[in-house]
């Protein structure tokens, strides 16, 4: 059974905090000040309403699951493995996290390949990509397709949110320079607050949608090539040591792009892959393992 988790990290906590305020004010911006003054009395009002709630629904369920699911935490034996034996030997045995089956320092467990230790969460993460403040955890097998689908509705509600009040901020000039103006009263906001709320709107929309853009990019390349930043790190360390005795190589086998995203996204419909209800499809042996017969010391 699925257990929901949230590390109490306080850059973490307070980054989810401000990713809701920001959506709620996004929300409350484009209702009060940009549709209803705007589209009042037209279907349009409506329409652009709806689409933008479900585009924020989306986004704050897809946040939801790259918070509270499990990335792919590598399991924990249940009693203690003394490990002094390969402490002893070489710190080059223990390093090379993508020949095989190695053994965290830290966690004190056998780890598959391509996992790595988080030192934020304090465990081994298979295919690890980093760790996310935003979502207060990792970004790992498991939750990478919530994280890249929280990316891609932010970045939906950052353009639309902007096209949005740019249409209704042209809107307002035409109507003052045709002399229709709005009428003053106490339950007509002034022309300043509402500038004011256009103007930080833009902003956030501007800072937020241009952040997830290119991190999405980033996690698109990630999926592609596959290869880890974490990978990608350690493979230009190597080129920048020819005389190091060691030869960039990878120990995983280059599979066709499509195959590649289904491993994130699923092997359903295109469709399906827009949705957040179905976690990444762990790698070929789920995540139970019995690593020890196939550990090389």
């Amino acid at each position: 059974m699925a257990v929901l988790r949230c590390r109490r990290d306080p850059c973490g906590l307070i980054c989810i905090i401000l990713t809701y305020f920001s959506v709620f004010y996004a929300d409350y911006v484009v209702i009060q000040y940009v549709l209803i003054p705007a589209y009042s009395g037209s279907v349009w009002c409506t329409l652009h309403g709806s689409v933008f709630n479900v585009i924020l629904l989306l986004l704050l369920a897809c946040h939801s699951k790259a918070v509270f699911s499990d990335p792919g935490m590598v399991p924990l034996p249940e009693t203690a493995i003394d490990f002094s034996d390969l402490r002893s030997q070489s710190s080059r045995v223990n390093d090379r996290a993508c020949e095989g089956w190695t053994v965290c320092s830290r966690c004190e467990t056998y780890r598959p390949p391509r996992a790595h230790h988080c030192r934020v969460c304090q465990r081994c993460i298979r295919r690890m990509d980093h760790h996310c403040p935003w979502i207060n955890n990792c970004v790992g097998e498991l939750n990478q397709k919530y994280f890249i689908q929280f990316l891609f509705y932010t970045g939906m509600a950052s353009l639309y949110s902007m096209a949005l009040v740019v249409s209704a901020w042209v809107w307002r000039i035409r109507n003052e320079l045709d002399g229709d103006e709005d009428k003053g009263g106490e339950d007509v906001p002034s022309k300043h607050l509402i500038v004011a709320h256009y103007i930080i709107l833009l902003v956030e929309s501007i800072l937020f949608g241009v952040f997830v853009l290119v991190i999405f990019y980033d996690q698109l390349v990630s999926i592609i090539t596959d290869e880890t930043p974490i990978e990608q790190m350690r493979n230009r360390l190597m080129k920048d040591r020819p005389n190091s005795g060691q030869s960039v190589h990878t120990t995983h086998t280059r599979k066709p792009k499509v195959a590649l995203l289904r491993e994130v996204f699923g092997r359903g419909s295109v469709l399906c892959w827009l949705l957040p209800f179905q976690s990444s499809p762990p790698s070929a042996g789920g995540i139970t393992y019995s690593p020890v017969s196939d550990y090389d010391v």
